[in-house]
């Protein structure tokens, strides 16, 4: 039997290689993931994240510590978000030389030789307000808050970060910093820009994880509406331009379409972050699913999609099981 010229069954039966299991089209390696962290000012030790369960604040001595475990198991990449003592209206701890997530990367380079040390670079964390720029009249203005992006890249680069990583969504933030880097000396230092980064519900454990929820209004002004595909690849055009050498769609899993299209468009280096409403429907699930085989699951969803690297909160779980 043919159709439209093409034979079929009986002469084409597909269950004859997945009955020997050989072809499998999609692989997925431990080296393809990035593993948060949270660093917290404030702590001695560590401290459960409560609305995302097996996920913890670690003092900057204990980051050190975590990242060397996670690089024991195959992993090669971590992610650094700060908690600050002391947090103002323009974000100020974010570019101390001396703040915890350029502490936290000098004693992860110590700690650990050979990790790929990616730090954050947002204001919601370190400003009184919440918001990720600065503020007047309660409105986020783009232009001044970019020079506080080159500020706080330029103090990750000087403490030894591999990769800044700005997820702001500031219109022209990759080339200031690219410009900013450079002009300082760190041109080997890359950018993985959040250039589709959707104002999405899923983002709700890590505000209380890094303690960034805002005071006032959202984030739909600078974020993206989720209902827009187009406007994600203008986004990520633009980042290219100006110099980002991954990028990056967050998050992941409502967001394959988007993750996919981005490839099949750009072909270029692409990162999906796998967010903390993801991770923590999964763990609080986990009664009436198997927990393993879902995480597998996903990841091999948003790689199937077309991502390169994966940011995920499951990254360690995964890797003890390879």
């Amino acid at each position: 039997m043919s159709f439209y010229g093409l034979p079929q069954f009986p002469n084409i039966r597909m269950r004859r290689l997945r009955r020997l299991n050989l072809i499998e089209e999609t692989s997925f390696k431990k080296e393809d993931l990035i593993y948060p962290i949270f660093v917290d000012e404030n702590i001695e030790g560590r401290r459960e994240i409560k609305s995302m369960p097996g996920q913890y604040r670690f003092s900057i001595k204990d980051a050190g510590v975590e990242a060397l475990e996670v690089r024991e198991l195959g992993i090669r990449s971590v992610i650094l978000f700060g908690i600050p003592s002391r947090k103002d209206e323009i974000g100020s701890e974010a570019y101390n030389k001396e703040g915890v997530i350029q502490r936290a990367i000098r004693e992860i380079k110590r700690e650990v030789g050979d990790i790929t040390v990616i730090g954050d670079v947002c204001l919601c964390e370190y400003t009184s307000h919440g918001h990720c720029g600065l503020i007047k009249n309660k409105r986020v203005l783009n232009d001044e808050t970019l020079e506080i992006l080159g500020k706080i890249s330029k103090t990750y680069a000087e403490s030894g970060a591999d990769v800044v990583a700005p997820s702001g969504m500031m219109d022209g933030m990759v080339g200031h910093i690219r410009e900013t880097l450079d002009v300082s000396g760190y041109e080997d230092v890359a950018i993985m820009s959040y250039s589709a980064k959707y104002n999405s519900n899923f983002y709700g454990p890590f505000r209380d994880a890094a303690e960034s929820g805002y005071k006032f209004g959202d984030r739909s002004t600078y974020q993206m509406n989720y209902k827009n595909s187009d406007e994600a690849m203008r986004e990520i055009r633009l980042d290219i331009a100006e110099g980002a050498d991954i990028v990056m769609v967050k998050p992941a899993l409502p967001y394959l379409d988007i993750i996919y299209r981005a490839k099949k468009e750009f072909n270029f280096p692409l990162a999906a972050y796998n967010v903390s409403g993801e991770y923590s429907m999964v763990k609080y699930s986990s009664s009436v699913l198997d927990e393993d085989k879902i995480i597998e699951e996903i990841l091999l969803s948003i790689k199937r999609a077309g991502a390169d690297l994966i940011i995920s909160y499951h990254a360690k779980d995964f890797a003890k099981r390879k």
